[in-house]
């Protein structure tokens, strides 16, 4: 009974912070120090390659700017990078949650919780953790919202955090980042885990603060 009140509970905060989204101004666009490509294609072990997407699906996706690599250690299996920045938010243009997104390509969630990442200031930060899978094939996802200073796992406190700061700050600008990886045994879950928290140190001050 009380997971039941629980869900109706977010999905109407989710849904009002939707209805109040629409009828706010969007502020204006903030754009990026720097573009995302200029992340490093090396750091530390990893060695990275680009992996565009088509045209069609960047046109979906309505971004700003992104970048999507795939990056590989000194045992050569692959780790993926996606990130997504919209300088602003509006009703068609906005960020497409990976819950979405995943099943959408065939893959099944398996598992979801949290884990905490270390940040660039020596706090931690929590992110989301899922467990996909397609066929014989199993993942680890890790996926967050950064924005303005701020690593958000919850979508729906996202969502909350946009109509504040659309209100408060005449922004809506964000990102998405989601990392992904086979899941190969405890060793390379958490060399994925380390390779997230590199990632957010890389991002600290070309996401906008």
């Amino acid at each position: 009974m009380i997971e039941k009140g629980r869900f109706w509970c977010m999905s109407l905060t989710l849904l009002g912070a939707t209805v109040g989204f629409h009828f706010l101004p969007h502020g204006r666009d903030i754009n990026l120090s720097r573009p995302l490509a200029t992340l490093p294609l090396s750091f530390g072990a990893w060695h990275g390659v680009d992996a565009p997407f088509e045209d069609r699906v960047v046109k979906a996706l309505a971004v700003d700017d992104y970048l999507s690599r795939v990056y590989r250690g000194e045992d050569g299996a692959p780790i993926g990078l996606y990130i997504a920045y919209y300088k602003s938010q509006r009703t068609n243009e906005a960020i497409h949650s990976p819950q979405n997104c995943l099943p959408g390509s065939g893959w099944q969630p398996v598992s979801a919780g949290r884990l905490g990442l270390k940040t660039p200031t020596g706090g931690s930060a929590m992110v989301n953790q899922y467990v996909v899978q397609k066929g014989l094939q199993r993942q680890m996802v890790l996926y967050w919202y950064q924005s303005h200073g701020r690593i958000i796992a919850s979508e729906y406190q996202a969502k909350i955090a946009m109509v504040v700061d659309a209100i408060h700050l005449h922004r809506t600008d964000s990102a998405l980042v989601r990392i992904n990886a086979p899941i190969t045994g405890t060793e390379a879950d958490d060399r994925t885990v380390q390779f997230a928290a590199v990632v957010l140190e890389k991002l600290d001050g070309l996401i906008p603060k």
